[in-house]
Parts: C-alpha cells; structure tokens; sequence
C-alpha cells in the first residue's frame, strides 16, 4: 500500500511522500478527479466513486460508495483502497474516520482559474505515475484556451450575471474559476467584486447585464428563465440573451472540460447561440 503523510492540500507546503509504487486502488470522491483519472488512463485503478462521478459515461458502472458529500466509510474501508482522492464538499467526519482507520486522504482543494485547475492535474498526475500524459493535455487546452482569447481580444465586452442557484440567488463572484471563464471568454462579471455568492435580483437589475447564463438546474433552470423574462427593461431579455448551460460542465472542471465551457460562453457573448 502507498504511504502519505497526511491529507494533502494543493498549493500548501505540506509534502506528500510516495514510496516506489504508484497507487493501484483509488477511491474518488470529486467527479472532476474522476474524469481526470479517466483523461489520465488510469480508470482500471478506480475501485470506487459517488453517484455524482458520471462523466465519462463508463464512470457510471464504478462502485458507488455515497454522494459529493455524504459517504458510506464502511464501504471504502472494504474497498481496501490505498488512496482516498477528496474535495472541500467531502464529508468532513467521514475524511477524518478513513484517517484515523490509515486510509490516506489527499483532498484538492476548490481552483480559481484555469491555471489552478492546470496545477491540480498536474498533481493528480505525479500522484498517478502519469505526469508526461498530464503535460500533454494541458499543453493542448493551454494552446486552444490561449488561441480562443486572440479571437475575441477585439470583440465588445457584455455585462455578465451567471447564475448558479435560485433560492436564494447565487452567482459567482473572482474567487471562482466560472468568473475566470467569463473574463477569459470576452466578458464582464458584474457580480465579480460581491463579498460572497449570494446575490439580489435587484442588484442584477440595477448591473442591467447583456447575457444572463443560467446553470442548468433541470425543471428550475427554465423557471429562472422565465421569471428574468419578466424583467422587459434589461438588455439580456430585450436582446434574447438568457441562456442555459450544463451544471456538469460548469461545476466539475478540468482542463478539457474548462476548453468546452469556454467555447460554449464564448458562444453566448459573442454570437447568436442557442437560447
């Protein structure tokens, strides 16, 4: 079995210690870890994933061993992992029991730009053993990332309100890597300086933003559209400018799913995509 020191926090100073092999059981708790370790090739490793790890589709027939946030110990624990790879949203007592059982916890803490979602890849990467397949994929979204911001440098830049929950009404303000994406896609976050990512409906009013994206929240998701629909005056519904988009794709990123996010905003802001 591996051996770690501790849970291990990316961009900190504590150091992880690995002896001469790399991990052969994995458990995940984060679906972005779990599309990672599928992009890495390493899926044969995985023995145990939540029912929120859906992409890729073949990640489904994994064994489940709970949700984002709440997880069956007893099961890791017969999962005989050697690994245990977590987020902030993981069960904070259950992170603790596995340590205390000497299942290993390497938590990745929430990235706030692309660069920092690159940096974590690169360490699931070194964790894995698969640190020259890692290089590859970022360099290839670094190049397609870079290539879509000379495109639109000289394109008008829209007021953005991107929305992320109805009750209360959430957004993302700079601490979030979605408001990376907005700025990285030609626009304007106007929720970018906000204390926290709860938001008002009169604030957004006020802001008078030219796109309003909505994170698809299934039967929630079109009701939102349609109660800003009632809002005549703003530009975004003057202009048909409501959109919504995959909360998969927008809340679980990677450095490939990053590339698709940001040509789907691009698409929004800049053109005439699908309302």
């Amino acid at each position: 079995m591996i051996i770690l020191l501790g849970i291990f926090h990316v961009g900190s100073v504590r150091a992880l210690a690995v002896e001469d092999k790399y991990p052969q059981r994995i458990v995940s708790l984060a679906p972005f870890l779990t599309e990672e370790l599928y992009l890495l090739g390493v899926e044969d490793r995985i023995v145990g994933v939540t029912s929120y790890c859906t992409r890729p589709e073949q990640a489904q027939t994994k064994e489940k061993v709970g949700s984002v946030k709440e997880v069956n110990v007893e099961k890791i624990v017969m999962l005989k992992p050697d690994i245990v790879l977590a987020s902030p949203l993981s069960d904070v007592k259950a992170k603790n029991k596995l340590n205390s059982l000497g299942i290993e916890i390497i938590e990745f803490s929430a990235a706030k730009n692309f660069t920092q979602i690159c940096e974590q890849m690169e360490e699931l990467g070194r964790i894995v053993g698969a640190q020259e397949k890692t290089q590859a994929i970022i360099r290839k979204a670094l190049i397609k990332v870079t290539r879509i911001g000379k495109d639109i440098a000289e394109l008008p830049k829209p007021k953005v309100f991107i929305q992320v929950g109805a009750n209360p009404l959430f957004t993302m303000n700079k601490d979030y890597f979605i408001h990376d994406l907005i700025v990285r896609a030609g626009g304007i976050n106007i929720a970018a300086e906000s204390c926290s990512g709860i938001y008002s409906r009169e604030k957004v009013v006020e802001a008078n933003p030219d796109c309003i994206i909505i994170v698809n929240m299934g039967i929630v998701g079109e009701k939102e559209k349609t109660m800003w629909q009632q809002h005549g005056m703003l530009n975004a519904v003057k202009n048909s400018r409501i959109y919504i988009i995959d909360s998969y794709i927008v809340c679980s990123p990677t450095p490939v799913s990053f590339v698709e996010s940001l040509k789907k905003i691009v698409a929004f802001l800049h053109q005439k995509g699908k309302k």
